[in-house]
């Protein structure tokens, strides 16, 4: 990022940078024209001409190994006696599916550049002409050969002078550079590369583009594992390859899309298995932070329901003991393998979804502001179904379901670093760490299935629990009416007009359900229906203003690249409206009288990222940090350098340490 911002920097600075270029050969599927980055030439001068190709969209050409099919663009120079000329250089390709083969190319625009070299003989005042034939392929669903012939006139002059900066900056920033990592190849085709700069949170994709051609298979996907400094990828030997080294092209693509080429040589040697470690690591940090999650506050009103599941196990009998608990174990253990599948299929589907998801979608809100009244007024007696909150093995198991759909508003600590870890691993692999998360959340009440004569300590069933039931609605109350606070930060007052008037339905449908008539039946169907269509609506609702606290302004890459520009340390705080630690966190640590001196002492600019209904923009900063859900915190120093990560549940003392610590 900083290189785009440094090349971006460069191009738009008033340089005396002249178009220097050809007349176009233009077709249906391409425009060429030839460049050069000087607009006048010194004599003994290296310079650079570039063909630059424009493809129409659908349209592709190739590298220099085009993979299963094609032919790379070519330039030949007709240069006048004692010049000279290098090769053609080109940036890194990627892969172009066409069919069952596999080939490597280019899609929009693409620049060719190759040094051409002067002679010192040349006089100021002269002016040269230089002519080039270029071939290029077109493909699409068929592959047309294209063909140029193109004329540059450069005057000679004592001092050069440069011209269409930009686009030789952006075809320099596509280059792939030497590489800084060891790499090795071992002989079942197993490409490992060792370097401090790869890690989990850092790359997000790998792919290598051999210069052999007939090396590899091409068509096979290149299997990727991660470790703290290294990779592997799983190539695929063409038959009958010899076991030797392998010189390609690496692309590394971060968290934020972003692209890093390196040219690299890889030794034959053995295989370094990554990826089992980090398995095992994500495994248990999943685990903890499953376990922690049953202490923060998104979980509380399942707590209350499962306090009233536990009155009613109150001498019972073993068998019954363990179906509970078991039911609630398998509910967690559901929903956390149904949310990880999900979440994987949405981000293998290009979206941009992380932890919590769910919750940047107001009609999701809003249909579990629902469900929470649904469950009080069941609590309160308005209407009688099984259910949930009424125990028994599928009750346990409904409301191990519901725990995880209400706990994804919070992250506990360990959850992030076992979340990143999960998305980058082998999808069977994901769905273990997920299921791991559940064991955690589920394992206080799974200890009843093991150990079932712990319900003997619980007071008997008496006339005590109507009591507790009716008082144990009103916590469930309080999440509808805090689901709606949220969805008025994602929505604004239609979206609470939306909510409130579908809750009137919702309740109006449990009170005819709970008449056990025929046509009270029926009128819950119609209100329950009618509450359902008005879920769409939401999701097309202008969002709502921001609040951020702190009073800091609104996250943005270039207001943060700016802050950072002036020499200002920079506070970022990630969060949303429906995130209940981010929101605690606010409270006790960021928004109090201590922090915010600290803050304007220290000369500290405070950016919000607000991720309440979702933002491709701050989904690439939390995945460019390991995080796949908010909150995230980052304090930059005003230095430069990297940012230093706050806990996730922070304190004032934790604050203050972190703002006394800036380097000036």
């Amino acid at each position: 990022m900083a290189r785009f911002l440094f090349l971006l920097i460069l191009a738009l600075l008033p340089l005396r940078a002249l178009a220097v270029e050809s007349a176009p050969v233009t077709s249906p599927r391409a425009t060429a024209t030839l460049l050069a980055d000087r607009a006048a030439i010194a004599p003994g001068e290296e310079f650079r001409l570039m063909l630059f190709l424009r493809l129409a969209p659908g349209w592709h050409s190739y590298w220099s190994n085009p993979g299963d099919a094609g032919a790379p663009p070519e330039v030949a120079l007709r240069l006048p006696e004692g010049w000279s000329a290098g090769d053609l250089q080109f940036p890194a390709p990627e892969r172009i599916p066409f069919g069952p083969l596999m080939n490597f190319g280019y899609k929009g625009e693409v620049g060719f550049p190759l040094p051409v070299t002067a002679p010192a003989t040349l006089r100021p005042g002269e002016t040269v002409a230089i002519e080039a034939e270029a071939t290029w392929l077109a493909c699409a669903d068929v592959c047309i050969p294209e063909e140029g012939r193109f004329t540059l006139s450069l005057p000679v002059e004592a001092a050069a002078s440069p011209a269409n900066l930009p686009r030789f900056m952006a075809a320099e920033a596509a280059m792939p550079r030497p590489s800084p990592f060891a790499a090795r190849l071992s002989p079942e085709g197993v490409l490992t590369v060792e370097g401090e700069a790869i890690t989990p949170g850092a790359v997000r994709n790998a792919t290598f583009f051999p210069f052999e051609q007939a090396r590899f298979l091409n068509p096979p996907p290149q299997r990727l594992a991660l470790r703290e400094g290294g990779l592997t990828l799983a190539l695929s030997s063409a038959p009958g390859a010899e076991p030797s080294a392998a010189e390609g092209v690496l692309v590394l693509t971060d968290a934020g899309g972003q692209r890093a080429s390196f040219t690299l040589r890889a030794e034959p040697g053995p295989t370094i298995p990554a990826g089992a470690t980090g398995l095992w690591q994500a495994l248990a940090l999943a685990l903890l932070g499953g376990l922690i999650l049953n202490l923060m506050p998104c979980v509380f009103p399942v707590l209350a329901m499962k306090a009233m599941a536990l009155a009613r196990l109150g001498g019972a009998e073993a068998k019954a003991v363990r179906g509970d608990a078991l039911g609630y174990v398998l509910g967690v253990l559901a929903g956390f393998t149904a949310l990880g599948a999900a979440l994987l299929a949405l981000r293998a589907g290009g979206a941009a979804a992380g932890w919590g998801f769910q919750f940047t979608h107001p009609a999701f809100v809003a249909a579990m502001a629902w469900v929470m009244l649904l469950v009080g007024l069941n609590l309160s007696g308005v209407f009688a179904i099984r259910g949930p909150a009424l125990g028994g093995a599928r009750g346990a198991f409904g409301t191990g379901l519901l725990a995880v759909v209400v706990a994804t508003p919070c992250t506990a600590p360990f959850m992030a670093t076992a979340i990143g870890a999960a998305l980058l691993l082998p999808g069977w692999g994901a769905l273990l760490v997920f299921a791991a998360m559940g064991l955690g959340l589920a394992l206080p009440y799974g200890a009843l299935a093991a150990f079932p004569a712990l319900a003997r300590l619980f007071p008997r069933p008496g006339p005590w629990m109507e009591r507790l039931r009716q008082v144990l609605a009103f916590p469930m109350y309080g999440a509808a009416a805090w689901l709606v606070w949220v969805l008025a930060q994602q929505a604004g007052p239609d979206g609470v007009l939306v909510a409130l008037s579908g809750g009137v339905l919702v309740a109006l449908a449990a009170w005819a359900f709970g008449t056990g008539a025929r046509p009270g039946r029926l009128l819950g169907v119609a209100a329950a229906a009618l509450a359902i269509a008005l879920l769409p609506g939401l999701e097309g609702s202008p969002a709502a203003a921001p609040r951020p606290a702190l009073s800091g302004e609104a996250w943005s890459p270039d207001r943060l690249a700016a802050l950072r520009a002036e020499g200002r340390p920079v506070f970022v705080n990630l969060t949303a409206a429906w995130c209940i630690t981010c929101k605690v966190n606010e409270r006790i640590a960021l928004d109090t009288e201590a922090t915010r001196a600290a803050l304007v002492a220290r000369n500290v600019a405070v950016l919000v990222g607000d991720w309440t209904r979702g933002d491709p923009a701050i989904t690439a900063l939390l995945r460019a940090h390991g995080r796949d859900g908010v909150p995230l915190y980052l304090l930059y120093p005003a230095a430069g350098g990297a940012p230093t990560i706050l806990p996730q549940l922070l304190t004032e003392g934790t604050m203050l340490e972190a703002l006394s610590a800036l380097r000036s």
